[in-house]
């Protein structure tokens, strides 16, 4: 299922920056997010964030299946 994603731009504690569907309740607020493109796996929209942010990983909670355990 395609959907908009988006990058935090600030870092998690443990240093990687979340990718996020646009639905996600943990979307981060405008300022500190970058659209990353409509894609139809959250796979492809980490390997664009990784573009910018090499340590990007799923979101626990939308991109569960990216997350790194």
């Amino acid at each position: 299922m395609y959907q908009y994603y988006y990058v935090n731009k600030k870092a998690q504690p443990n240093g990687d920056h979340e990718v996020h569907t646009e639905t996600c309740s943990y979307l981060p607020s405008n300022e500190n997010r970058s659209y990353l493109g409509y894609f139809g796996s959250c796979a492809d929209a980490i390997k664009e964030a990784k573009k910018t942010y090499p340590t990007a990983d799923g979101c626990f909670y939308c991109s569960n299946s990216c997350h790194k355990k």
